[in-house]
């Protein structure tokens, strides 16, 4: 089956104002991204803040060009094609709904004419058509008939997200990816906008990309869970058994951070802070805040391992055993990682 989206060997590179007034360091987003995601399966991506996981969210939509590495979108290269070809089949094909709804709408227009835009520009169908496919969006995000005329600066946060899903969803595309959806919205409302989202992957058939730093909500939402750590991808694992069959430490300490209140886990205490993507540790990233590195973990990276249920590898030399709990780390942490 063809993959919606593929994305192989991916890095992403940016200039960033260094230590002097004239230099700039590079950050590397994005180390050796590869990710296959299929028609109609959900895939949780998670991290801290930094890990990458935006940027990757960016390559798989086609905004952000790969400074290395390939982007696949339904078997075509898309940074093959000319950028007009590209533009009309990243951006007709995906779908994004961002973090922050009161910043990514535009507040001097209605709601009709944020809906009616993606339509406007990839010519879809006639002007009454247009119009009645924005009525069609509103009714499957739940948005009342009366707040087409409503701008976004007088609507609830909730709403604001509805509309933002309603654009994603204008074109009918094969692949949603959704940034931290929820993040910016109160605790009574990410339960509502999750469980559409839910109900629209359900109805719809999406692909689709679930970005987040909340494993728990995550592991609900997804098929398979994706962990992210300076850049690079060092887990996937089959939602069903990330909380006790991963392998990798840091998706492990990630989990137990929030576990889940029939299954209580033992919280693993990540030491430090993530190192800096400008200067980024030797070997593999992780290694300065795990409490299993030895030296084999600062001279190498390690290549991606297969577990024993299919779907399911990581990157790691010192793997955790599956269901077994990690150790508490707080003492092993006083030596230097340098």
């Amino acid at each position: 089956m063809t993959a919606v989206v593929e994305v192989r060997g991916a890095h992403v590179v940016h200039r960033v104002r260094g230590g002097g007034l004239f230099t700039r360091d590079r950050l590397y987003a994005l180390t050796g991204a590869d990710l296959r995601v299929a028609p109609g399966e959900t895939v949780g991506v998670v991290g801290e803040s930094g890990c990458g996981k935006s940027t990757l969210a960016r390559v798989l939509t086609g905004i952000q060009r790969p400074a290395a590495g390939t982007v696949s979108f339904q078997g075509r290269d898309l940074w093959a094609m000319p950028s007009a070809e590209r533009r009309s089949v990243a951006g007709a094909g995906t779908g994004m709904i961002f973090q922050d709804p009161s910043t990514a709408l535009n507040r001097r227009l209605p709601v009709r004419r944020i809906l009616r835009d993606p339509l406007d520009v990839h010519r879809r169908g006639t002007k009454p058509e247009r119009e009645e496919r924005v009525r069609e969006l509103m009714a499957l995000v739940g948005l009342p008939r009366p707040l087409a005329d409503a701008l976004p600066g007088q609507l609830s946060g909730g709403q604001r997200q509805r509309v933002a899903i309603a654009r994603a969803l204008a074109l009918d595309p094969a692949l949603v990816v959704a940034d931290e959806p929820t993040s910016a919205l109160d605790v009574s409302v990410r339960a509502q906008i999750l469980n559409l989202l839910l109900d629209l992957r359900e109805r719809l058939g999406l692909a689709l990309v679930f970005v987040s730093h909340d494993i728990q909500t995550v592991r609900r939402m997804s098929d398979r869970v994706v962990t992210m750590y300076l850049g690079r991808i060092v887990e996937e694992t089959p939602a069903g058994r990330v909380t006790g069959g991963a392998r990798h430490p840091y998706t492990r300490a990630l989990f137990s951070a929030t576990p889940g209140l029939l299954a209580p886990i033992d919280p693993v205490p990540l030491a430090g802070p993530v190192p800096s993507a400008t200067r980024p540790p030797s070997g593999c990233p992780f290694r300065t805040r795990c409490w299993k590195a030895d030296g084999r973990c600062a001279e190498s990276m390690p290549d991606f391992s297969a577990a024993s249920l299919p779907g399911h590898r990581y990157r790691c030399h010192h793997p955790v055993e599956e269901d077994q709990p990690a150790p508490d780390t707080s003492d092993q942490h006083a030596r230097s990682h340098e």
